[in-house]
């Protein structure tokens, strides 16, 4: 604005330098001189200036550009973002999630590796328990075999020992003497009639025979045991005397008396047993003259040696 109130006194100027001095006039002229080159550089500095101003405008709009550029990519890397953080969130509670789980299944694959260990433990002694039970068995089966064997042997000589005596006394009464097996054993039992006379221990002649017989069937029997049981009925001795007092001493003197007829017959005495039983063992009560009868006996046991049956029950 200063500029163009200058130009405008310019002309008043050259009307009053007519009036004026050279000097004056010299000097005003350099003096406008002065303002003109001023002037050339205020516009060539205003050039620039748009110049500049121009160009900070495009700038501007660039800038204006870039920024809406920016302000989508920066929506777009928001969303991105945001969806990356949620990703991300997802994950580390996934992660969480699995870190727990890990815990939980390395305490429960530790609990599962004690619990395999204490299986595997308990299964080899279980092996071994049951190797051991196997051999036991086997060894117990074995016995039980040797033991069947020995007792089927057993049985088959008792079986033939008792045979061989009633083959030997098949010319006897049955009234007067029966050949039975119980038990494992052979009993030979001989009624009063066939041995004594009532109150006697001295036996019959025909009673010897038996008796004799008997010994022939027995006496290589080396493997068998022979007990000799006198019995009575509960009627009490009529004759008494130092060495015979009541029944029980009359069953054990008879048995005595038989006794020595086997063992003279070729029966080992070490084989033999005396034993009497008085009226305590009777094979009917004692109330009728046919049951006294039936109790008045004696009984010849004879059992197998089972030495060896025996040792292996010891053994087991």
């Amino acid at each position: 604005m200063r500029i163009y109130k200058f130009l405008f006194f310019i002309p008043f100027f050259f009307l009053s330098s007519c009036i004026v001095s050279k000097k004056k006039f010299d000097d005003v002229l350099a003096q406008k001189i002065k303002v003109e080159g001023e002037l050339a550089d205020k516009a060539d500095q205003l050039d620039k200036a748009n110049a500049s101003l121009k160009e900070l405008n495009e700038t501007l709009v660039k800038l204006k550009q870039d920024t809406a550029d920016l302000s989508q990519t920066y929506r777009a890397t928001s969303q991105k973002l945001d969806g990356l953080n949620k990703e991300y969130d997802q994950l580390n509670s996934y992660y969480k999630n699995l870190l727990n789980n890990s815990g939980k299944l390395n305490r429960d694959l530790a609990q599962q590796k004690d619990q395999l260990i204490a299986i595997q433990e308990n299964l080899e002694n279980t092996r071994k328990l049951n190797d051991s039970l196997s051999y036991s068995l086997a060894e117990r089966e074995k016995k039980v075999k040797e033991l069947e064997k020995i007792l089927a042997n057993k049985d088959k000589a008792v079986k033939d020992l008792k045979d061989r005596i009633t083959n030997a006394l098949l010319n006897f009464k049955e009234s007067d003497l029966t050949v039975q097996m119980k038990n494992g054993k052979v009993y030979v039992s001989l009624a009063e009639q066939l041995l004594f006379g009532s109150g006697s221990i001295v036996v019959d002649n025909k009673g010897v025979t038996a008796l004799q017989q008997l010994a022939k069937a027995i006496k290589d029997q080396k493997d068998i045991q022979i007990v000799i049981e006198g019995h009575t009925d509960n009627v009490p001795i009529s004759k008494k005397s130092t060495y015979m007092q009541d029944n029980w001493d009359l069953s054990v003197m008879r048995a005595t008396s038989i006794t020595k007829i086997l063992t003279e017959a070729g029966v080992s005495a070490k084989q033999v047993t005396a034993a009497g039983k008085g009226e305590y063992s009777p094979l009917a009560p004692n109330d009728n003259p046919q049951n006294k009868q039936k109790n008045r006996r004696t009984e010849i046991i004879i059992t197998p040696n089972l030495d060896e049956l025996f040792k292996i029950l010891e053994s087991n």
